[in-house]
């Protein structure tokens, strides 16, 4: 649905947003309502009209229409995610008196405090789920702990000092006694250094990871061209290979998933290091053959570590009987709760019932952060907000590694601006997560895209580091970027101070 400008003159510009304005708010609130009745949470009633109004507005090109309005020195409205209606409702105001008509026209200019709301919303809900604001900094850093974490305290204690801000344990991996050790060493840090960091721990969920690899002869590593063998049973010894043309046989966590793939369906290993493509389908398993590894070298595949069928390929329940096991343990020791693999709001609701079971009414404390990688979920993002953020504190993590590999690299920039957007007008805080800053956590030395990478995550209210060697560097310089980065912007706004460092001003 377009907005076209017809005219330059201010009059017809302003029939046309007056006209915008009462069709955005008439969609705006049918949509409103039909959220209504679910929502238990009367905080998230104001960001649920605005995200309904905002999402009406987004449904028009309004290209067309910022183009005209700009030579007026109007707003462009490129700014109204937090409050779509009264950004609206500025222009057209600010129009009525360009054109003489504000004795006509009766919406007036808003109080300026309606353009703030929703920014201070959004600033409550994130304090909420992800704790207080760092003394230096706005946006919080988290960290994924490595097992190490559980035995080196002086590592956990070091992170906390540097910046870390919410401790992320993934569950994964490990197990209750090790992630209750890396809680105790995340809470002696907190009196010691008297500094705040939340614990998010996030459901394994249905992801498939490798459990075994058994290599053919002395190859410990895959190229391109290779062929593997994933199996529905026990990997193969090597009196058991029929076919020397096999450079491995793997062996995943859920078996019963590779009843979804097909001869020719892609499938990703290793956060897409290796992109291999079914070629058969055996009663036994499948055979995979590689299309291309990282930097097209040798990799070596490892257990632990997860493929990825494309989303749409398998329908599983969101939460696996492993996943109800640690869930008795989560609501006991975490600050939040994440979660994986969604793809509609029916897996929210999923999470929230067996929250309850566990919880009762407290269940409206715990925060929720969910996942957001697959290309359902995206499809779906609206409806997935209002269903958790109705009935307890909610933020969304972008998951870009998944969901590139589910939408294509191409799509992921411009998939990601819209979950920013759309999150914003909602009021929910977001984490941008996966590789930031990936080669100085694993090798020490940043590259220079990542450095950019890692400025531009300002525009979220948190930005998640994994773990690594070199992972107490990495929090050192993106709190020190995230800083800088503070100076010069705040979401999709410039912040325009005196420009520094350059030799045209004396």
């Amino acid at each position: 649905m377009d907005v076209k400008i017809l005219s330059k003159d201010p009059n017809l510009i302003l029939d046309q947003l007056l006209e915008l304005r009462e069709q955005v708010y008439a969609e705006g609130l049918e949509r409103f309502r039909g959220w209504y009745l679910r929502i238990s949470r009367l905080s998230f009633v104001p960001s649920a009209l605005n995200l309904a109004f905002y999402l009406a507005l987004r449904q028009r090109d309004l290209r067309d229409l910022q183009r005209h309005l700009k030579p007026l020195g109007l707003s462009t409205m490129g700014r109204s995610e937090a409050g779509a209606i009264a950004n609206l409702d500025a222009v057209i105001a600010s129009l009525a008196c360009i054109a003489h008509r504000q004795d006509e026209v009766k919406i007036r200019h808003p109080r300026s405090d309606r353009f703030y709301k929703g920014e201070w919303s959004l600033d409550r809900q994130t304090k909420l789920i992800l704790g207080p604001k760092p003394p230096k900094r706005k946006v919080r850093i988290m960290v994924t702990l490595s097992s190490q974490c559980a035995t080196d305290y002086p590592l956990v204690k070091q992170l906390l000092a540097c910046g870390m801000n919410i401790a992320r344990i993934n569950c994964a991996h490990d197990e209750q006694e090790i992630w209750r050790a890396m809680i105790d060493n995340v809470r002696q840090a907190e009196k010691e250094l008297g500094k705040t960091c939340r614990v998010l721990m996030e459901l394994a969920g249905p992801k498939i990871r490798i459990d075994d690899v058994k290599f053919v002869g002395k190859r410990e590593k895959v190229s391109v061209g290779s062929r593997i063998f994933l199996t529905k049973g026990e990997p193969l010894g090597d009196h058991d290979r029929t076919d020397e043309s096999i450079a491995a046989t793997i062996r995943c966590n859920r078996p019963e998933m590779l009843g979804f793939l097909r001869i020719g369906d892609p499938l990703h290993i290793d956060d897409g290091k290796i992109s291999a493509v079914v070629n058969a389908v055996w009663t036994k398993g499948v055979l995979l053959k590689v299309l291309s590894t990282a930097k097209m070298k040798p990799v070596k595949l490892k257990s632990g570590k997860g493929l990825h069928f494309h989303s749409r390929q398998i329908s599983v329940p969101i939460i696996t009987p492993k996943d109800r096991q640690d869930l008795e343990f989560i609501v006991t020791g975490a600050d939040a709760i994440g979660i994986s693999w969604v793809k509609s709001a029916e897996d929210i609701s999923a999470v929230q019932e067996e929250l309850t079971r566990r919880l009762g009414d407290k269940m409206c404390r715990l925060p929720l952060v969910v996942k957001i990688e697959t290309a359902d979920a995206v499809d779906n993002l609206p409806e997935i907000i209002v269903r958790a953020a109705s009935r307890q504190p909610f933020a969304l993590m972008i998951a870009r590694g998944d969901l590139a590999m589910e939408v294509g690299y191409e799509r992921l920039a411009e998939l990601q601006e819209e979950i920013l957007w759309i999150s914003e007008a909602a009021h929910v805080p977001v984490i941008w997560a996966t590789q930031v800053l990936e080669s100085l956590v694993k090798y020490g030395t940043p590259s220079r895209a990542e450095i950019t990478d890692a400025a531009m995550s300002e525009r979220a209210e948190c930005v998640m580091l994994n773990k690594g060697p070199f992972i107490v560097d990495a929090v050192v310089l993106l709190d020190h970027v995230l800083m800088r980065m503070e100076e010069h912007q705040q979401k999709k706004s410039s912040q325009l101070g005196a420009l520094k460092n350059l030799s045209v001003f004396p």
